[in-house]
């Protein structure tokens, strides 16, 4: 495939993803990994990078034990891939694992010291730990490995390569991030008290009576993040499937990165089951052949509103 056409489809393939649509770009992934294993003039580059974007989906799909197999495959074909290992963290993080994600945030860390998410993940980790490893947490830790130095120019070189690109202004569901105005010390502690009170009703199973507080908390300090994504949690459990995404959506204007606003509002996702329009199939990378190009050709009539059932799409 001439390499601007295999760009053009790298690019659509993503795309799935981005439209929230994670179990159906899994899909596509596994029958692009699957097809391209079979190639005997494949690229262990492309594939690493399908298993790592296949664990993206998992990741915000939830699938945290998915997301961490995928990473493993896509860091055997292409080590130290930073993308596998942030994303392998995530999962290991969400699972409590914090000594694997410890050990992959430093990893990370090792190839770009200037990553955000690899800073924030390793401060997350370093007080998990020693809440529950206390002061010796570092003793238990796994072997951190080391990145060579001709590894860390390479990565270096394709970072300086992609930072000539201009970055779009960050957004969330289509909107541009906004900064929520400072609440007062006073306006702070008052919502921090009536946050505790909801955590301590969850504690008790009263759901219900913790996302009143978590509101009311909110009202006077509505940029903590941790109101938020405990609400959500409160809504999967009464089942308000929209408010709990709802919450995780503002959680992650306050913190793109937040792991439990991504995995609870992955949770919501899956109850709900959403289905929307998937426009590309992973196959396109592949070397055309007749079963691909009828299957691409039933796909693209589907979403041209033909031979498909409109119960299947969103409205």
């Amino acid at each position: 495939m001439p390499p601007k056409q295999k760009s053009k489809c790298w690019a659509e393939l993503k795309q799935v993803g981005k439209t929230g649509q994670y179990g159906e770009a899994t899909n596509l992934y596994s029958q692009a990994i699957k097809a391209l294993e079979k190639n005997s003039k494949r690229n262990p580059e492309d594939l690493a990078i399908l298993y790592s974007n296949r664990a993206a989906s998992y990741l915000k799909d939830g699938n945290c034990g998915e997301c961490v197999k995928d990473c493993n495959m896509s860091l055997e074909l292409s080590q130290f891939n930073v993308k596998s290992l942030l994303r392998r963290a995530a999962a290991y993080e969400a699972l409590e694992r914090y000594r694997q994600a410890y050990v992959d945030y430093k990893t990370a860390l090792q190839i770009d010291c200037n990553i955000a998410a690899a800073h924030d993940g390793t401060n997350r980790m370093t007080k998990a730990l020693t809440e529950t490893d206390g002061p010796s947490w570092r003793e238990k830790l796994p072997p951190i490995p080391t990145v060579p130095l001709s590894v860390k120019e390479k990565l270096a070189q394709m970072s300086a390569g992609n930072a000539t690109q201009p970055s779009p202004t960050p957004q969330q569901n289509g909107t541009t991030q906004t900064k929520k105005p400072a609440p007062s010390d006073k306006e702070i502690k008052k919502a921090q008290a009536l946050k505790e009170e909801g955590n301590a009703l969850v504690k008790k199973g009263e759901h219900k009576k913790a996302i009143e507080k978590y509101s009311q908390s909110l009202k006077h300090n509505p940029t903590e993040v941790t109101t938020y994504t405990n609400r959500a949690l409160c809504y999967l459990s009464v089942k308000q499937y929209r408010d709990a995404i709802r919450d995780c959506d503002e959680a992650l204007v306050i913190d793109s990165n937040n792991v439990k606003a991504l995995y609870r509002r992955a949770q919501a996702h899956k109850e709900l089951k959403v289905r929307a329009r998937v426009f590309i199939i992973a196959l396109q990378l592949l070397i055309p052949t007749q079963r691909n190009q009828t299957l691409v050709s039933k796909v693209s009539a589907g979403f041209q509103g033909k031979r498909q059932n409109k119960k299947h799409f969103l409205p």
